[in-house]
């Protein structure tokens, strides 16, 4: 690994250095090209060349060089797969298609969902990999099937909000360009592709792993390290596993792929090396290596090859590489290497968290290997501590939390699940594959009861809630302060001031969001598709109204978009919950928000929610100089109706935002009689998302508003909002503004006027649907 190609490089610390440097900057271009709204051209791409001459006499010029090329890369990859889009006159049509299953289809809770990689596209241009849902089918799919299916399909969109995952993102960086469900499976077409084989032995591990441990509770965290896939495991076990910050065992992960080559080094050697064995021709350090690296190499594909084990198996290649042909490098050196080859094979790994806790947490066990304890516990111990601290900046730019607790539980977890239950998992393996299913039962059945051993540990270690520091996102400036926090905390023994690196932590734990003034109110609509989340800030209070929808036992608005947003925006308390009426679209997330966030008091129009009191029209509070008042339902309405929803008017000095859930024309005619010029409303939320049965001519008139906010889902089945609706509010001289469009709508009432901000356009990505 040298520069000696050009002048002036060739002194190997100048070429150990240049290639870390050029490592980052390759790294920096694609981080750049993430930050923009628009991909830039790839003309781009001539700077490199005087760059590349001027790097001829002076090496430093390779770093512009590899970001420059990082910015080109990037670029271009990212342009290929949005060049692959489902055109808009194909969305919601019935089309015909022939592909593959491409993945372990998951199953959820209407049917199964799995990506499909499309081989016959016919005339119409479909993208080449789409995700399918199949829903009420008899049909069960299984991985590496090919299939001529009807679908329908829609172009990739997701939720965009504060804090919140970036689904859009994350469907780019698998490749997926549309998605939608089965209409119908028309016909079992012949498997002739090996290209699929590798998923159809994950699914067979998985199914015999499944038969071998029939109800045990730990079946699923065995099949996830078996076969990378996490369909066993429930939702409280993911709970303890986020809470002890023991995630990243659960699957097949860089240090399982690390801990399987060192074992198949050694066990590779040691067998060459055996007396009348010896083969002269290839020393037993080379043959232990190349069994190595065949190891991890068939433990990253039983996993689908995810970002960790990329970047374990290709710092095993060089590591191998390097006994092979007897070379020697540096920790950092193979790092780079690594770091190099992972963005080369796929520059959008950077949207995948496994990419920086991967590389971060080795990069921190390079930074301490310095130390020189004798003792092999206080080692562990203090291994423990360091990627403690390491990562701290990670994961609170990615996850917003940090697990107190995850030091103490990952020294227990890690022996475990490791140094025991990987290798009895892939023993297990091994007697699968050559018949001996009952020795591999037994394999699979002691690894379960280590895990299950284990389990009420971590379930006593995940209980405090001091366990987890939970808040905002820190700024950029906050975060790089952290970073050399870090770097100067788990600095060499003997660096004068190292505990000033505490200091530098402060910012990124201190430093606190901007939020509303006295006398101002802060209301953001969030984007949760089809239904509704509004939260309402004043200077020291936060009312949540509806907490959006539920979409599976797995999923929902609550705690996927709520909570990520109150701790983006610093929030820590609600003062009070208004849930408008028992819709789920509008009352999904409750218990998840619950869970998560202490809420002082809780208002409904229906029972069913613990400690909530009942909304009726006339309530009315006052904070920080913002007026709160209940105008619907009235006192004895049932409330079990839309009619009966929960309608909040919020009034500041600046003006008036409301709020009118679901309501229908018989409520909006009883709130026209009843409050007459006092609906009158700068802004309002369009009622019942914008169906005919709402939004009537008179109400519309007593409110007059100049914005009207559509909460409405991406291409919705009940095709909201209705477009006479739509017609009155243009008729009014009223703006529109739908969550598809603009994601989540801020809007602060202050002294200047009404502000409105769109996530989509103040945070606008090049991958934003258009």
């Amino acid at each position: 690994m040298s520069w000696c190609i050009f002048p002036g490089s060739c002194n190997p610390g100048t070429g150990r250095f240049l290639i870390r440097l050029a490592a980052l900057a390759f790294l920096a271009g694609i981080l750049l090209v993430q930050q923009l709204a628009e991909l830039p051209s790839l003309h781009w791409g001539w700077l490199a060349l005087p760059l590349l001459v001027m790097a001829w006499w002076r090496p430093s010029f390779l770093i512009p060089v590899f970001l420059v090329t990082g910015i080109v890369w990037a670029s271009w990859r990212a342009g290929v797969l949005l060049a692959d889009e489902l055109p808009r006159p194909l969305e919601g049509t019935d089309l015909v298609i022939e592909g593959s299953i491409a993945d372990l289809p998951q199953a959820t809770d209407y049917g199964y969902r799995f990506p499909f990689d499309v081989h016959n596209r016919g005339d119409a241009k479909i993208p080449a990999r789409i995700l399918l849902s199949s829903r009420g089918s008899e049909t069960v799919p299984r991985a590496g099937e090919s299939w001529r299916l009807t679908v329908r399909l829609k172009r990739p969109h997701g939720f965009q909000n504060p804090g919140g995952f970036d689904y859009e993102a994350y469907l780019l960086r698998q490749g997926i360009r549309a998605r939608g469900s089965v209409r119908e499976w028309q016909q079992r077409l012949p498997d002739k592709s090996i290209r699929y084989a590798v998923d159809r032995v994950r699914e067979r591990i998985g199914e015999r792993i499944r038969m071998a441990l029939p109800e045990h509770p730990q079946a699923g965290l065995v099949e996830a390290l078996a076969n990378g896939h996490a369909r066993g495991i429930s939702r409280t076990q993911w709970d303890v596993l986020r809470r002890t910050g023991t995630l990243h065992l659960v699957a097949i992960s860089g240090l399982h792929i690390s801990l399987v080559a060192a074992i198949a080094f050694f066990l590779g050697r040691w067998l060459w090396s055996l007396p009348g064995r010896t083969v002269l021709w290839l020393p037993a350090q080379q043959a232990g290596a190349i069994a190595g690296f065949v190891a991890a190499a068939g433990y990253a594909a039983l996993a689908g090859f995810v970002v960790p084990t990329q970047r374990a198996l290709i710092m095993a290649a060089v590591v191998f590489g390097a006994l092979l042909w007897r070379r020697r490098f540096t920790s950092t050196q193979v790092l780079a290497a690594a770091l190099l080859a992972v963005l080369i094979y796929d520059p959008l790994a950077v949207h995948a968290a496994g990419f920086w806790l991967s590389f971060a947490a080795v990069a921190i066990i390079f930074l301490v290997m310095h130390e020189d304890n004798p003792v092999w516990w206080k080692r562990w111990l203090s291994l423990q501590w360091a990627i403690a601290v390491g990562l701290l900046p990670v994961t609170l730019v990615l996850f917003q939390q940090v697990s107190l607790i995850g030091p103490v539980a990952n020294t227990l977890a890690i022996p475990v699940f490791d140094l025991l239950s990987v290798p009895l998992v892939l023993a297990g393996i091994a007697f699968s594959s050559v018949g001996l299913d009952s020795l591999a039962a037994l394999a699979w059945q002691a690894a379960a009861s280590l895990l299950n051993l284990l389990w009420p540990v971590l379930e006593w270690l995940s209980a405090p809630s001091w366990g987890q520091w939970w808040q905002h996102q820190p700024p950029w400036w906050a975060t790089g302060c952290a970073i050399a926090g870090v770097l100067l905390l788990l600095a060499p023994r003997g660096l004068p001031g190292r505990w000033v690196g505490a200091v530098w932590l402060l910012p990124a734990l201190l430093v606190q969001p901007p939020g509303p003034a006295a006398g101002e109110v802060w209301v953001t609509m969030l984007d949760v598709g089809q239904g509704l989340a509004v939260i309402a800030r004043s200077q020291q209070r936060t009312v949540v109204f509806d907490t959006g929808p539920r979409y599976s036992s797995s999923f929902d608005a609550g705690e996927s978009v709520i909570v990520p947003y109150l701790r983006q925006t610093g929030v820590r308390r609600i003062d009070r919950l208004v849930v408008s009426h028992g819709d789920r679209d509008h009352a999904g997330g409750v218990e998840s928000l619950l869970a998560a966030i202490p809420v002082d008091r809780v208002m409904s129009s229906v029972p069913g929610i613990t400690g909530q009191e009942r909304c009726v029209a006339g309530q009315r509070w006052n904070w920080d100089g913002v007026e709160f008042e209940i105008l619907n339902p009235p006192a004895g309405a049932p409330g079990d109706h839309n009619n009966d929803s929960c309608v909040l008017m919020i009034r500041s000095r600046h003006g008036r935002i409301l709020l009118p859930a679901d309501i229908e024309k018989k409520a909006e005619r009883r709130l026209v009689e009843g409050q007459g010029q006092r609906l009158r409303a700068e802004v309002m939320v369009a009622p019942h998302h914008g169906s005919r049965t709402s939004s009537s001519p008179s109400f519309l008139d007593a409110v007059h508003p100049r914005l009207v906010l559509l909460p409405v889902g991406y291409r919705n089945a009940y095709r909201h909002p209705y477009p006479a609706v739509v017609e009155r509010y243009q008729a009014l001289g009223a703006r529109l503004l739908d969550s598809p469009g603009s994601g989540a709508i801020e809007l602060r009432l202050t002294a200047t006027g009404l502000e409105t901000r769109r996530f989509r356009d103040t945070h606008r990505r090049y991958w934003f649907d258009h």
